[in-house]
């Protein structure tokens, strides 16, 4: 998952915001700095959208002038989860039952904090009727 970033000066340093996700915001000193900074900012602010079981925006298309951060495969893992379970209304008692596991092992799979084994995702993607696809370009 790729999010367009627009970065712009600011005084004395470098604003960025995401047009996908408006909670992220961050700044830099430099341009480079602020491009490392975003990618701390949008998973930060996709928090919120997990504590909250809120649906998370589909990254749009980079444009030009814009910035491309990628999100980590850990956390656009999670991300496709949690929109499935939101999408699908499935609560994390009920996916627990149809995986075979506890809701509290679910709830860690959607928490961005907690280290999770790819397989937990895809058994739980698996279960709300999707697959994992995952390729190299």
């Amino acid at each position: 998952m790729i999010y367009p970033a627009v970065i712009k000066p600011d005084g004395d340093g470098w604003l960025v915001t995401f047009p996908d996700i408006p909670e992220a915001l961050s700044a830099g000193a430099t341009h480079e700095e602020a491009i490392e900074m975003a990618k701390d900012a949008i998973v930060t602010a996709l928090e919120f959208y997990f504590d909250e079981k809120r649906e998370i925006p589909e990254p749009s298309r980079v444009k030009r002038g814009q910035v491309a951060i990628e999100l980590p495969a850990s956390v656009s893992a999670k991300v496709l989860l949690l929109n499935e379970m939101v999408r699908q209304k499935v609560r994390p008692s009920e996916l627990a039952r149809r995986i075979g596991t506890t809701a509290q092992e679910v709830n860690r799979l959607t928490q961005l904090s907690h280290v999770t084994k790819i397989d937990g995702i895809e058994a739980a993607l698996h279960a709300l009727g999707k697959r994992l696809d995952i390729r190299a370009v």
